[in-house]
């Protein structure tokens, strides 16, 4: 993220890109962030960096103008659509990270809630309100299969899903 004096060309809704298909490896990039994630032998290294790096977000987000502009791959944001789009790409990361550990605490309550209503804008539609805001964020970026249930109370959503954030 580098400070911009151009007007936003992107806002928090905006700045993902929906892909047709998940990434299948190819991309440079793809491969590199499986390489960093293998990188992390023990658990607790990979804890100890997202809580470092994630303390220094906080503080830095608390600090920041929300209304400055900051460009980032290719595009211009404010500030709080740049935070509101971390927010999003933290809580579905934090998801992924706890899995399969059930014992492990989930994302706070203010981020699924926030994230699930930037993931509603981002798919055009909401979700029903019957669904958890943890299984509002599963299910729409397909980190969770959809049950018969699921798909009929989604009804033409389900046609959007996974929502495949890039």
């Amino acid at each position: 993220m580098t400070p911009a004096e151009t007007e936003p060309t992107r806002d928090a809704v905006t700045y993902w890109k929906v892909a047709e298909t998940p990434p299948a490896g190819g991309d440079p990039l793809d491969a590199l962030i499986v390489r960093l994630a293998a990188a992390y032998e023990d658990p607790s290294l990979l804890k100890f960096h997202l809580d470092d790096v994630g303390s220094a977000a906080g503080r830095a987000a608390e600090l920041a103008d929300p209304a400055r502009r900051v460009s980032t791959q290719g595009e211009v944001l404010t500030t709080a659509d740049y935070l509101s789009a971390y927010v999003l790409e933290w809580t579905l990361h934090h998801l992924d990270l706890i899995a399969h550990l059930p014992h492990m605490p989930g994302p706070p309550a203010e981020g699924l809630a926030r994230s699930r209503e930037l993931l509603e804008k981002i798919a055009g539609s909401a979700f029903p309100t019957s669904l958890s805001d943890k299984n509002a964020l599963l299910l729409g970026t397909g980190r969770r299969t959809l049950t018969t249930a699921e798909k009929t109370e989604l009804a033409e959503l389900t046609a959007k899903l996974p929502l495949v954030l890039g």
